[in-house]
């Protein structure tokens, strides 16, 4: 096939559409990429190319990482679901039980799931970019906030704040980092190669962030339609992603890194009810709380319609999330399937579809699978 001689992996022919639309994409100029699509817990597909870095000298490798941003809010909320369901985390709870000085300032009624579906009312970071970097700080800060609306009563995408709120709740009932967490009772297990505060000796394989075409360094995160954010809270830019300190920073809303194998290894637990690879990291009833709609409607940060569910967004039958830039997973349990597309090539938001046709082109595999 044209173009497919810059793919590298493996794929199931069924699924042939994804490595043909990956190339596409690398055709069309994106730097690098991976793409992985796991039925039942085993790859159909884990395939990549491309580039590692905006000069396009290194290529791609099999165990090319890089960060995946937003959809590192999916395994925050992955160590928040396997508390709950052992009893030792209640979502109906209010925070202050687990974090007593998170009830200040007109916060005692908050609940844990009100943080998980961005309802909490702290959807802004106000402080200084380093302050990210200090968990002390950055846990502290939210913490002592009065709420922009009554928790619970309306959604707005707490885009960095809510790693830090569902993370200090983790390790309030843990005493683990989210980082200590996934890689003792997730990541390890699963074997899957995915960090939260990512060890120097891995910085050798991470592919950093490109900017879209005619974008540098200082492209910023924004939340589209919605302009009052972008004045009053601190734009975060691909270069702070890209530093030294975000990488081994704590940030479990933003700062994951992986590729698409391990994020689809991962999340497909929650597409194959609770068990990979004979690892079980919840019940079945553990992985349905993850889809139990918690709002519908505008939320007030993203400027469009969304339906949160406990850390994930919800799009029909199935559930995940995207990043700034493209990076996204899809987990659709009555398919038992996950889809995650990971790349350095950024993309504005406005104009990106690449995610959307990767998935797509995921479920046409899964309907000749079935057949």
């Amino acid at each position: 096939m044209p173009g497919m001689a810059d793919i590298q992996g493996s794929y199931d022919d069924l699924f042939d559409a994804v490595p043909r639309a990956l190339a596409g994409m690398l055709d069309a100029g994106d730097a690098g990429a991976s793409v992985a699509v796991f039925v039942d817990g085993e790859p159909v597909v884990d395939v990549w190319g491309g580039f590692a870095d905006a000069d396009r000298t290194g290529p791609w490798q099999r165990d090319t990482i890089t960060n995946v941003w937003s959809v590192t809010k999916t395994m925050t909320a992955l160590c928040a679901l396997i508390l709950a369901d052992r009893g030792e985390l209640d979502p109906d709870a209010p925070v202050g039980r687990y974090w007593p000085e998170f009830a200040a300032a007109g916060k005692e009624k908050a609940l844990v799931r009100h943080l998980l579906s961005h309802t909490a009312g702290l959807p802004d970071w106000d402080g200084p970019v380093e302050e990210l970097y200090d968990w002390t700080s950055a846990t502290a800060r939210p913490a002592a906030l009065a709420p922009q609306w009554e928790p619970g009563t309306a959604a707005g995408y707490h885009s960095l704040t809510q790693g830090f709120l569902v993370g200090e709740v983790v390790r309030r009932i843990t005493g683990r980092s989210v980082g200590e967490f996934i890689a003792a009772e997730v990541a390890g297990p699963l074997g899957a190669d995915f960090r939260i505060g990512l060890p120097a000796e891995h910085d050798h394989r991470v592919a950093l962030a490109v900017p879209p075409p005619s974008r540098d360094e200082d492209y910023a995160a924004s939340a589209p339609g919605d302009s009052s954010s972008a004045t009053s809270a601190t734009p975060i830019r691909l270069r702070d992603g890209n530093s030294v300190a975000w990488r081994r920073a704590q940030i479990p809303a933003a700062s994951g890194f992986g590729n698409a194998r391990s994020v689809a290894l991962v999340q497909s637990v929650l597409a194959c009810g609770g068990a990979v690879g004979g690892v079980r990291l919840l019940s079945r009833a553990g992985c349905d709380r993850a889809r139990e709609e918690q709002f519908a409607g505008e939320d007030r940060r993203l400027g469009m319609p969304v339906r949160w569910g406990l850390g994930y967004g919800l799009f029909g039958g199935a559930f995940g999330w995207g990043g700034w830039g493209g990076s996204l997973v899809v987990i659709d349990p009555e398919g038992r399937m996950a889809v995650a597309y990971v790349t350095d090539q950024m993309c504005d938001p406005a104009d990106d579809t690449r995610g959307m046709e990767l998935v797509a082109a995921a479920y046409d595999g899964l309907k000749g699978l079935r057949a």
